[in-house]
């Protein structure tokens, strides 16, 4: 039987992916309002809660000579001081020195040997714009845990729904299982790979039962892989955003209200993710312009990770993503054109073999010797087979707390590939929706300059939505907000 714990051959990729400077973690910003609590506070609440996501206490177990995907095995030496860190910013705090912690944060590798995430309390940031007290929680969690889908829900576990501030229980003991032996992982491996039992008789009942059938629908899976293939091997237009990254990153964020996104999609007729495609477009359209780059003509490819998870896989760590190839006409300033020219090629996409294909090639990749999967990783690494990744994630729509104090913010993360200088993440909570900006620190010093772009690009793409029955709500744009890591500076950490 196929040991639960082991690695999925996607898991393993985001692995194998990681490589120089190029980190593969996800992670976020969350900023709560009111005094921040103490070290120890947080720490016992934490440990209250690690039950309910037993893969924060395991760590990766490699399996000799390459002959399987790792598995996750109990930390026999866990310590969750190692993996909740304290900082403070230096007055006065403000935003921008909390966008550039999270770079400097963003930057490091998570440790290889130990449970792949780090929490990071932060005290000393600035009161709001009500006044009110803040503190922030910055969160790294390795690629090969979790994906963007399963994440909000592993957010939801360890916050909770209810303003009152919780009683800490006491924290139940938790006792390690023994590690395996190398010839126990070796052996678990070679046993998985040449005898599953459940795959080996479903495919052989199907050949028997149908084998004109059996033999279409393995046809159509290829043809369908195929399509998603070869939209990933045209390559990408050279551009500024592709050069090799280094060990650096600067942060940035842009905040808006849900509602300007909803009165964009109902005003040009399309969705929510057009309406943040589109943002990135036009954003990313000016910005090359600035930089004095010829756009005529020009459609960068984004690579949009798309969930392929099942309401009944809800909850499961692990990775159920693959990608779309989405086009983003930085030619086209108008904003009503360009938002229809990516509404109908996304729907063109989706109506596609590609979409199919990717989740084909999401099971697929859990047949894949891990030698192979890793040369296939590092050749795709140094392919230019997008300009950038995208991501738009459904974030939890109701206010979370933590020991009583409201979630009032939450600022994505999305890595960066090894020539990619910047990654996009977007995420809705509690009717905002953050663009989260992760930059090589030296390819792109003048992130402050995309931020100024994508707030005016959601600006004229507000406005060009107006129509008699869907009015632009100048008002939601003015609660806008953005930080980003500033140039040059110099960040003291206490």
């Amino acid at each position: 039987m196929t040991n639960p714990d082991r690695l999925s051959g996607l898991d393993s990729a985001f692995l194998h992916l990681e490589r120089g400077g190029a980190h593969m973690h996800v992670a976020s910003i969350m900023v709560f309002s009111g005094k921040t609590p103490s070290y120890d506070q947080f720490l016992r609440f934490l440990q209250s809660r690690l039950d309910s996501v037993p893969r924060y206490r395991q760590r990766l177990a490699f399996v000799p000579l390459e002959q399987g995907r790792p598995v996750w095995v109990d930390d026999p030496h866990f310590n969750v001081r190692y993996h909740l860190r304290h900082s403070a910013l230096p007055s006065p705090g403000e935003d921008a020195q909390l966008a550039a912690l999270a770079g400097r944060l963003f930057a490091e590798r998570l440790d290889r040997d130990k449970p792949l995430w780090e929490m990071n309390l932060v005290e000393g940031l600035a009161p709001g714009a009500d006044g009110e007290a803040r503190f922030a929680v910055i969160v790294k969690t390795h690629h090969a845990l979790v994906d963007g889908v399963s994440g909000v829900d592993i957010t939801s576990v360890l916050f909770s729904a209810s303003p009152g501030e919780e009683l800490i229980p006491e924290a139940p003991e938790w006792i390690p299982r023994p590690l395996p032996s190398a010839a126990d992982l070796i052996g678990d491996a070679l046993r998985e790979r040449f005898s599953d039992p459940a795959e080996v008789s479903r495919a052989a009942r199907s050949l028997v039962r149908s084998p004109r059938r059996a033999l279409g629908e393995l046809g159509g899976r290829i043809e369908q892989t195929g399509a998603l293939a070869w939209a990933g091997v045209r390559s990408a237009p050279q551009t500024a955003l592709n050069q090799p990254i280094g060990p650096h990153r600067r942060y940035a964020w842009v905040n808006s209200s849900l509602a300007t996104f909803k009165q964009i999609k109902n005003g040009l007729d399309g969705t929510i993710n057009d309406a943040v495609l589109t943002t990135v477009s036009l954003g990313l359209g000016r910005w090359l312009r600035r930089r004095g780059a010829e756009t005529d003509g020009l459609t960068l490819t984004a690579m949009v990770p798309v969930s392929v998870r099942s309401e009944d896989q809800s909850g499961q760590l692990g990775n159920r993503v693959s990608a779309l190839w989405a086009p983003l006409p930085v030619f086209e300033q108008d904003p009503a054109a360009a938002f229809h020219y990516i509404s109908k090629k996304m729907g063109d996409l989706k109506d596609s073999d590609q979409a199919v294909g990717a989740d084909t090639l999401t099971e697929l990749a859990g047949f894949a010797p891990p030698t192979i999967a890793s040369q296939a990783a590092r050749l795709q690494s140094r392919q230019r087979l997008f300009n950038l990744v995208v991501t738009n994630v459904p974030g939890p729509q109701q206010p979370l707390y933590l020991l009583g104090h409201k979630l009032t913010a939450l600022y994505p993360v999305v890595p960066l590939t090894k020539n990619t200088s910047l990654g996009i993440a977007a995420m809705s909570y509690c009717g905002r929706l953050s663009f989260g900006l992760l930059a090589d620190y030296d390819l792109l010093p003048d992130l402050g300059d995309v931020v100024g772009d994508f707030k005016a690009a959601l600006f004229d793409l507000g406005r060009a939505a107006e129509t008699d029955r869907h009015r632009w709500d100048s008002a939601e744009h003015e609660t806008l907000s953005s930080a980003h890591t500033p140039d040059g500076a110099a960040l003291t950490v206490a």
